[in-house]
């Protein structure tokens, strides 16, 4: 499984930063694919979609499986591109939105947000959201929740019910764990 990351509109060092805070052995970082920009080309499918044909071939020819995690801007050019690929006949496994806040969601395969706070996971989730998501409680701003995710407390919900309190680093490496399976 490769790890693909679209990130917002933000320094690159924001991402590195995202990525040293899923501090965990059972994920390999070597597949990640980190989507080289922090510009505008993230709202892109196209660009996006690019980028994973020049990192991983054609997705007709046995690519391996992808997870998506994309965050602000990044979600709008990571939405289309995944389902793009899924057409092309690559596999998408699921996508991970992070603060897409008014971006829609649609896909076959499951779809999951976390949001920097409950306003913004309501109000997003009419907009499509999957059956276990995470918002931060108590709020933090939206950059913290990029930068520093293993220090943003909240809530794990499943179809509408509290699961469990946990960081927003333990609920997105607990879904990686599982399309890894």
């Amino acid at each position: 499984m490769h790890v693909v990351i679209c990130p917002g509109i933000h320094a690159p060092e924001l991402t590195q930063q995202f990525i040293q805070g899923l501090k965990t052995k059972s994920i390999q970082r070597d597949n990640f694919l980190i989507f080289p920009s922090h510009d505008y080309a993230v709202l892109s499918p196209l660009h996006v979609l690019q980028f994973l044909r020049s990192q991983l071939g054609n997705p007709q020819r046995r690519s391996p499986p992808i997870v998506f995690i994309a965050f602000s801007a990044g979600v709008v050019g990571a939405i289309t591109a995944a389902n793009l690929w899924q057409s092309l006949g690559g596999q998408v496994l699921a996508l991970i939105a992070i603060d897409g806040w008014g971006v829609p969601l649609f896909g076959n395969f499951p779809l999951h947000r976390l949001s920097h706070d409950y306003f913004t996971h309501w109000s997003s989730g009419m907009l499509g959201s999957g059956s276990a998501d995470f918002y931060a409680e108590p709020a933090v701003d939206h950059l913290t929740l990029w930068r520093s995710p293993q220090t943003v407390s909240g809530c794990y919900v499943k179809n509408s019910q509290l699961i469990a309190r946990m960081t927003a680093a333990d609920f997105a490496i607990a879904l990686l764990e599982q399309y890894e399976e």
